[in-house]
């Protein structure tokens, strides 16, 4: 299954010049046990991508994976739901009072990010319209571009912030693709402009400075740090500063704040402007085949995402059950018939026979003890976890094999320059 990471190709001996692949995902073989009868499916799966490891992220991890007929994502929620809760209930006697929803949209424009940590209540809040006519072209570029954002984030007691710590957090958004981080202290909102310490309010304009203040509802010892880009880099800048700022500061509540991030978007573009699948390509959309390849950028999906202090627990879809619809999302990412068919074929034909709507979800099991465990890194949860670079301290691997392995492989090694 195809999930946006690199495979693990394993070669055969017996099929000379073929490949395995280790599993991503059990996601295909799930629907077509959904496709061939079975309508309940639940494995502790072990799964692997090749991908830049992060704190949250191993080569090899565990997967709790769900597959229904007949259910809609409303009552697939609902019973997830009971699942975790019942979970957290009986191994740390913790009761969650609800699962709010809240769309991908809201999300990304409140917190910058797909899974926000609602037990901080600092929040993204535009500013573009105030912008767009500055002179000052870091502002009024984006503000005036329909794929860029400009946004303030209001961190109250900020203003008691060094200027080494606000460096630091200008390099910290660098990581993100961030240019600088502009910033306003609010060292007596009662003193006017005189009150207000910044070096961007002589090219903002003390008018416009004013409206941004009253927009963001600043009180003294506020600071409010502005992102100015493209959109995807200030959510990406600015929802990372949210989380550090208030780990720094201290404001993130004690407790349990779970959620349901809804109606995400079916496609998004990557760098050169393809789409991808932002899920992944068996996703149901809530529109019909003709919209979604005439406004595919506007389509939504039926996909949702379990969120957990900030952590993405788990994240389901109902599926395409059609095989129209499934060639339909194909043609939008570019996907031949031709390569449709040799690396779906299986699929394509299974739904042709008739195959009943279903979806489904996938908990990440090493996350769940992660969180549970008040763990920082699912390396502290994984037996034998692997380092930074995918290698494995233990047993010295990955690590060279005889000649012999490999020409029973049919592979030669070329020498890298």
């Amino acid at each position: 299954t195809p999930e946006g990471a690199r495979d693990y190709l394993v070669p055969s001996r017996t099929h000379q010049n073929q490949f395995f692949a280790l599993p991503q995902s059990p996601q295909l073989f799930k629907q077509i046990l959904m496709a061939s009868g079975f309508d309940r499916y639940y494995q502790i799966a072990k799964c692997f991508r090749d991908e830049d490891l992060r704190a949250d992220r191993q080569p090899e991890f565990t997967q709790i994976d769900v597959e229904t007929s007949f259910m809609d994502d409303q009552e697939i929620m609902q019973i997830m739901e009971e699942m975790i809760s019942h979970v957290f209930k009986i191994h740390m006697d913790v009761e969650f009072d609800s699962f709010p929803k809240m769309t991908h949209q809201e999300a990304m424009q409140r917190y910058g990010t797909d899974k926000p940590d609602l037990r901080i209540d600092l929040e993204l809040v535009d500013v573009a319209d105030l912008m767009s006519a500055v002179d000052f072209k870091v502002f009024a570029g984006p503000a005036q571009d329909s794929g860029s954002r400009v946004a303030a984030l209001r961190v109250p007691g900020g203003a008691s912030l060094s200027r080494k710590t606000i460096d630091d957090y200008t390099d910290f958004v660098g990581i993100y693709g961030a240019k600088g981080l502009a910033w306003i202290k609010v060292n007596d909102i009662n003193a006017g402009m005189d009150g207000l310490q910044s070096p961007i309010i002589k090219f903002v304009g003390e008018e416009v400075t004013s409206e941004v203040m009253k927009k963001l509802r600043v009180e003294t010892g506020d600071i409010v740090f502005f992102g100015a880009d493209k959109t995807k880099i200030v959510n990406e800048a600015l929802g990372a500063l949210r989380v550090k700022v208030a780990e720094d500061l201290g404001q993130v509540r004690e407790g349990w704040a779970p959620l349901w991030v809804i109606d995400f978007p079916m496609f998004e573009q990557d760098n050169d402007g393809n789409l991808t699948s932002l899920h992944h390509p068996f996703t149901a959309p809530t529109c019909n085949s003709e919209e979604l390849t005439s406004s595919p950028l506007s389509a939504l999906s039926r996909a949702y995402d379990m969120v957990l202090n900030g952590t993405e627990l788990g994240g389901g879809s109902v599926r395409i059950n059609l095989p129209e619809m499934q060639q339909a999302v194909f043609k939008v990412l570019g996907i031949s018939d031709e390569e449709a068919e040799e690396k779906f074929g299986f699929l394509l034909k299974a739904l042709s026979f008739g195959c009943p709507p279903h979806g489904g979800i996938a908990f990440g099991f090493d996350r769940l003890i992660m969180l549970m465990t008040g763990s920082s890194s699912i390396r502290e949860v994984v037996a034998f976890p692997k380092t930074q670079s995918a290698s494995c301290p233990l047993t010295d691997a990955p690590s060279t094999v005889s000649k012999q392995q490999l020409r029973e492989l049919n592979i030669r090694l070329r020498e890298v320059e």
